[in-house]
């Protein structure tokens, strides 16, 4: 749509007001909402706002920055009220200057892919995330309680946890996202919607949009739905897998090659070879919180060590079996990444470790189909098989060592990015836990 067809539709579905949405470096969702009066002025000249209060943007004397709304992500909201009907719009944030914002995580993406796009090479994205329900149970600290006790890909018709995520694909379809499918997953309460593959940039514009929408029609049922990745002990945690390809400019699946191993190309082994070069760098933006690193550890499905497969799940990137479309289905899957990352970044730094790896023609190593959950530390090393870092600050050490998966970020959101997560890993470093007073208080 054009501004004007814009404007015509909005009418036409009764909106009221329009959310101009944006996220910051954390991948939390802002929003400026204007009257829809507002929103032909908003169209032509932007919307102002200080940046200097949405963390890593701009120091108080930087401040003013301005919304472009992007036209193709206009959305109503479903579960909006109708006396108040809401539309969204995905915005790209601006300085003064009228040029894209440094540190504006859907601006970065954006760098990336055209820097990738002038080499001939299109990325595409299909991010699975998943995610847990829990009850509400309306005490002041909530409590991880599951509203179901089903496991992976469980069925009953009396479920309540069916229910909610079929009104959760009905919101999702309703807002132009395309649902593959909705399933039960591992762990008590928790559950994985798929979506349609897409470029990078609407690909990351789904991933924001899933997880509030997941959070508002949870709420509707007066439940909790959560993206943290390992909110409770003993159970699996909640990843973010994403299967990726390259195309050409004319729609040819670069990652295909029917000659190849696993039906591989060269460009396609060379980007996966790339992403597991710089993986302990990638792992502290695509697992960015303390958190992250409960789940990434053996034994529930998450990937710890840093090699590739075809089938194996034990290892960092997995290559799907073809479908009988095998060119369009050939891709890679990265297993690494959560749902606590902001897609815009995670996707960015993905990108540039895989595009490295084909500037640099990087050779992976050979893949493995044992359960490497299984190896020795002596068979490891024996492989040369590494492991992802095993903490938030051993990610950020990675990270700030590595200037390829910097550079992607850019400095102006490096810098933000690390201040927040090293204060982040110092608070939880300094903490004293139940578990430590449990193990400690008596016996020493």
């Amino acid at each position: 749509m054009d501004r004007q067809q814009l404007l015509e539709q909005v009418k036409a579905d009764g909106v009221l007001f329009v959310s101009l949405q944006f996220t910051d470096i954390m991948g939390t969702i802002k929003s400026v909402t204007i009257p829809v009066e507002r929103l032909a002025r908003a169209l032509e000249l932007g919307v102002w706002f200080d940046g200097s209060s949405i963390y890593g943007f701009a120091r108080i004397y930087e401040s003013d920055m301005f919304l472009v709304p992007d036209v193709s992500t206009y959305r109503v909201l479903p579960w909006s009220s109708p006396d108040r009907l809401r539309a969204r719009i995905i915005c790209d944030v601006h300085g003064p200057d009228g040029e894209p914002f440094k540190g504006d995580p859907r601006s970065v993406l954006k760098s990336a892919v055209g820097r990738a796009a002038a080499q001939g090479c299109h990325y595409q994205c299909g991010p699975e995330l998943e995610f847990f329900l829990f009850n509400n149970n309306g005490d002041v600290a909530i409590r991880p309680v599951p509203n179901d006790v089903a496991g992976y890909f469980d069925f009953s018709p009396r479920d309540n946890a069916q229910v909610v995520r079929s009104d959760i694909v009905k919101a999702l379809n309703a807002m132009g996202m395309g649902v593959e499918a909705s399933h039960h997953e591992v762990a008590a309460g928790q559950h994985e919607i798929d979506f349609e593959y897409a470029d990078a940039v609407t690909a990351a514009d789904n991933a924001i949009t899933f997880k509030y929408t997941v959070k508002a029609i949870a709420s509707t049922h007066n439940l909790l739905a959560t993206f943290m990745p390992k909110p409770v002990f003993g159970s699996n945690g909640s990843g973010m897998h994403v299967h990726q390809s390259l195309m050409d400019p004319a729609g040819t699946n670069l990652f295909y090659d029917p000659d190849g191993q696993f039906n591989l190309s060269t460009i396609a082994c060379q980007f996966i070879a790339g992403q597991l070069h710089h993986a302990r760098a990638l792992a502290a933006v695509v697992a960015p919180t303390v958190n992250s690193y409960k789940r990434l550890v053996p034994g529930y499905e998450a990937p710890v060590y840093i090699c590739w497969a075809q089938i194996n799940r034990s290892a960092m990137i997995r290559i799907p079996r073809g479908s009988p479309a095998q060119e369009a289905s050939a891709r890679a899957e990265l297993r690494c990444p959560d749902p606590s990352c902001n897609p815009y970044l995670a996707f960015s730094v993905m990108l540039e470790a895989g595009m490295d790896g084909i500037r640099n023609r990087l050779v992976p190593p050979d893949p493995v189909s044992d359960d490497v959950y299984e190896y020795s530390e002596v068979e490891l090393a024996r492989q040369g098989i590494l492991t992802l870092p095993g903490t938030l600050g051993e990610a950020l050490e990675a990270l700030a060592a590595d200037p390829v998966v910097r550079g992607a970020l850019g400095d102006h959101v490096y810098q933000g990015f690390r201040r927040a997560r090293l204060a982040e890993w110092d608070e939880y470093r300094i903490q004293v836990t139940d578990w430590e007073r449990k193990r400690y208080l008596e016996t020493l």
